[in-house]
């Protein structure tokens, strides 16, 4: 299959840019690489050729959530500007069913409502529209965890580990200094069920922001994959 999957598909991402026009944003993901390697209406989401997978594609490489779908349908991201999008994925496989790419497609609605408002400004009174009419973004599907976390999109690797560091230590309640060893095991293991180390430079990054060496979160990791491995 080598890399005939990469050059088919990143046609389709021209072409579906085109077609579909400047408010979808099309992404193929090299899984292997971790990285976005074609990508049309960037600018939806903020982000370039080269940029890191989101939080969902981390965390379905890292559950291999893809072996029992084929993609996942209209759930929530969050565009560097903070507007959310409509947001579905189709997982592109081998001939053995592993992963090899991931083909997404992210829809901002925000121009069309905001157009609906201004009409229905035109047809009624403010104070009708205001008493009568609600025009708001219609609730989507979470689809990462059941504490309400939404797909969030970054342009470099650093922000990715950062935004994972953070929200996992959100959940302690403590300091980074003043973690017990069993705690930061337990941070590690967090952020291993994201998929974040499968990016380059990430264990290094945690290691320093857990003051910690890198031999020191090696051997964390290693414990966690026999786990892994023992649980089946």
């Amino acid at each position: 299959m080598a890399n005939d999957w990469v050059r088919y598909y990143s046609s389709l991402v021209e072409f579906m840019g085109m077609a579909l026009g400047p408010d979808y944003e099309i992404a193929l993901n090299d899984v292997k690489h971790r990285r976005i390697v074609a990508i049309a209406n960037g600018h939806v989401s903020g982000r370039s050729v080269g940029a890191p997978p989101t939080s969902l594609a981390l965390q379905i490489i890292a559950e291999k959530s893809y072996l029992a779908q084929n993609w996942k349908l209209n759930y929530r991201g969050v565009s560097e500007d903070g507007k959310i999008l409509r947001c579905s994925t189709f997982f592109i496989k081998d001939e053995y069913g592993e992963l090899v790419g991931l083909f997404c497609i992210n829809f901002d609605d925000s121009r069309y409502r905001e157009l609906s408002e201004k009409v229905f400004a035109l047809c009624h009174p403010d104070d009708y529209v205001d008493r009568n009419i609600s025009i708001q973004q219609a609730p989507l599907p979470l689809t990462l965890t059941d504490s309400g976390e939404q797909e969030t999109f970054y342009n470099s690797i650093a922000a990715a580990t950062d935004d994972a560091f953070r929200a996992v230590m959100n959940t302690t309640g403590v300091s980074p200094d003043r973690l017990t060893q069993d705690e930061k095991m337990k941070i590690i293991q967090l952020l291993d069920k994201r998929g974040i180390f499968m990016l380059k430079g990430a264990t290094q990054a945690v290691a320093q922001r857990l003051s910690c060496s890198q031999a020191t979160m090696y051997r964390y990791l290693s414990k966690i994959n026999r786990k892994k491995r023992s649980e089946g």
